[in-house]
């Protein structure tokens, strides 16, 4: 009776009920939209205080144009008492005719493209709304489902090997087998602190951005310490966000983009096999 290795066998499991298929879809495109749109908001004065006063000497960001002595200009991006030059992309970067033209973003990066304040606000506020009654959504069947406790709440041994999850995707080395079945501990914690940290910040620090809502909610005002602390802790939120997109989307192309994306469409998502043996 020989032992020898088994062929490997894809299994294709169910993985992403169709509910948070739809959520995900729907979160993409609004923080897309919301970020773009954002920025343009960010250009009519890109500039960030903390408090509830907008002190130029008490700015922890800005973009702007500086003329230099032999008459041109260059974009610089100051943070505290540290200047950059960031000509060509922050502060000072070319427009439609391919001229240089102060703008805190460049237009590639703001919805609308074109300076218009009034169309931004009007994206911005149609995609937050969006992505709100999305977010109770998904909430909703979360919680009713149990794919919060089920799925997304780490156990203890998972929160014990954080630093071997990490060092296994520092080395691109990803889940096989039934470990793949479900999210790993990294993605858990990225996912919960998203949903219940970086996306409930924006929104309210959003609505303590809005003068009406101040009126209706002037505990708002306090708790982030002014609309400019507000309006500082939600581009940094949003920054944030950014940044675990950008990580996000790197893992899905370098663990199986094809696989991946057809899992958030079809909810199959397929497993590759750990070795294994067979007998003969």
């Amino acid at each position: 009776m020989a032992v020898t290795a088994a062929p490997p066998q894809r299994e294709l499991v169910y993985r992403h009920a169709l509910m948070v298929r739809i959520t995900h879809w729907v979160n993409a495109l609004c923080l897309l939209v919301l970020l773009m749109s954002g920025l343009q908001i960010f250009n009519a004065h890109p500039t960030l205080y903390f408090g509830s006063t907008s002190e130029p000497a008490r700015a922890v960001l800005s973009m702007d144009v500086v003329q230099q002595d032999d008459g041109s200009y260059k974009g610089i991006t100051s943070i505290g008492s540290h200047a950059f030059d960031t000509t060509g992309l922050l502060g000072l970067s070319k427009g439609y005719d391919g001229k240089l033209e102060g703008r805190g973003f460049p237009q590639w990066l703001t919805l609308p493209s074109y300076r218009d304040l009034a169309t931004g606000r009007r994206w911005h506020f149609f995609f937050a709304w969006l992505l709100v009654i999305n977010g109770l959504a998904y909430l909703l069947y979360s919680f009713l489902s149990g794919h919060v406790r089920r799925d997304l709440a780490p156990t203890r041994g998972e929160i014990g090997h954080i630093g071997t999850s990490f060092w296994d995707h520092a080395r691109l080395r990803f889940p096989k087998g039934d470990e793949a079945k479900r999210y790993n501990v990294l993605q858990k914690l990225a996912y919960l602190a998203v949903i219940f940290g970086l996306l409930p910040l924006v929104f309210l620090t959003g609505l303590t951005m809005s003068p009406g809502m101040d009126a209706a909610f002037p505990f708002l005002l306090d708790m982030f310490g002014g609309r400019q602390s507000a309006r500082t802790i939600h581009f940094l939120c949003a920054f944030a966000l950014t940044l675990f997109f950008l990580v996000h989307i790197a893992m899905v192309f370098l663990s199986g983009a094809f696989n991946n994306i057809r899992s958030m469409i079809t909810g199959r998502y397929a497993i590759e096999p750990t070795e294994g043996t067979h007998v003969q």
